[in-house]
């Protein structure tokens, strides 16, 4: 029998063959405390099959030649990294790494409507991995490549499309030591409810906003054009359709992690219960919104420091939030929405570093209650909303359309 192809987590064939696939990789943590290694690359090599192979096999292709060319470019790293001057050596690695993520952005760019050979379901977050990996060579915190473990690292089915971001010192540490069986039980039990909350999330209230809300504003906002109620209503209806469809997506691959005995970072955290924008930021997409931090803003921001570039800390800060939104906003698309998005989310930032600055200068002339945060929380939720109409790309729908 052929297996069609699918696309993760999307339909109940999916959940299903999930289930039947993981079986004997539970029970044997449940009864054992132990994975079976083998049967673990087994279902692996087959979830990797039915989401890249079939329709898709060129992606299957792409997809093989980008483990293989990023395995080397590790490997070379890792051998010639200890040379004297490397840092051309770093740059150099980072920059290979990342370049086959550039071709697929700019591909559509050049030639409208051509996608690039080289791109995949996922390779934004293989390439995240890679960099990562790169640069904690580059700092000595990890010594050794396994390139094996790299391998796994990379392929791991459960969070392959659209992460959550692991961390490889992290991940390599569970594949090392499976849990013992009263934790794992533990994790059973929490991935089960994750999965479960997911199918809420993603499939009942995501596709109500997303499949019977979502249309109706989207007809309506076009009909009256310009700045209207039913605009405002599309900004809410598509920001809670984009939290519920991919908190629920998140769910599903955490959940499935734990099933396997790994505890894969969660990627959401109430996120609009935030009471300002850097907060949001600790909250949504977490995993995403922690790569860039640790890898793009703080190491701008100890080069910037270094070399004394600018004389204020709050100078130099403020040119690392707009340097690293504007990273975020390429890396979602060449369009001027997802670029005017990273603006606007750089802008509220260093806005929100004044306010925190006023506020703890004047702690005591300001109050500070249960009101003041409500407040806050409302107001940054707006905020974020008005920011996901600007990402959602309607407004230029909008504005074409009644050119």
């Amino acid at each position: 029998m052929i297996i069609p192809h699918m696309v993760p987590y999307a339909s109940p064939k999916y959940f299903i063959l999930l289930l039947i696939a993981l079986a004997p990789l539970i029970i044997s943590l449940v009864l054992r405390g132990k994975r079976i290694n083998w049967y673990q690359a087994l279902i692996t090599l087959g979830f990797l099959y039915i989401s890249f192979g079939g329709v898709d096999y060129k992606q299957g292709l792409a997809l093989i030649g980008y483990v293989i060319y990023q395995s080397v470019l590790v490997w070379c790293y890792h051998h010639y990294r200890q040379q004297k001057n490397q840092n051309w050596i770093f740059y150099l690695a980072v920059f290979l790494s990342i370049l086959p993520l550039i071709f697929v952005k700019v591909t559509p760019f050049l030639a409208a409507g051509t996608n690039s050979i080289f791109g995949f379901l996922g390779i934004s977050y293989l390439t995240f991995k890679s960099v990562q990996i790169i640069m904690e060579m580059r700092d000595g915190m990890i010594k050794k490549y396994d390139p094996i473990k790299y391998i796994q690292f990379l392929l791991f089915f459960p969070t392959i499309s659209s992460g959550p971001i692991d961390r490889y010192r992290r991940f390599v540490k569970d594949l090392d030591q499976p849990p013992a069986k009263e934790k794992y039980v533990e994790l059973l039990g929490q991935g089960v409810h994750q999965i479960f909350l997911g199918f809420l999330y993603k499939f009942i209230i995501g596709y109500y906003f997303g499949q019977v809300l979502l249309p109706v504003v989207d007809h309506l906002a076009m009909e009256r054009g310009g700045i209207s109620w039913p605009l405002v209503g599309y900004m809410y209806v598509y920001s809670m359709y984009l939290f519920f469809d991919f908190a629920g997506y998140s769910l599903f691959a955490v959940g499935t992690s734990k099933l396997m005995g790994y505890e894969t970072p969660p990627n959401f955290n109430k996120p609009f219960l935030s009471w300002n924008i850097k907060e949001f930021w600790n909250r949504w997409h977490m995993t995403l919104s922690f790569w860039f931090r640790d890898y793009i803003y703080m190491r701008l921001m100890f080069m910037l420091i270094k070399k004394k570039v600018f004389k204020s800390r709050i100078v130099a800060s403020n040119i690392g939030y707009f340097a690293l939104f504007l990273i975020m906003g390429f890396w979602h698309g060449l369009t001027w929405y997802y670029i005017v998005y990273g603006l606007y989310h750089a802008t509220l930032i260093c806005l929100t570093d004044v306010w925190l600055r006023f506020k703890k200068k004047h702690k005591k002339q300001l109050p500070s209650n249960k009101f003041t945060h409500g407040l806050a929380v409302v107001l940054t939720f707006h905020a974020v909303c008005l920011s996901f109409l600007i990402f959602s790309g309607f407004l230029d729908k909008l504005f074409f359309h009644h050119m």
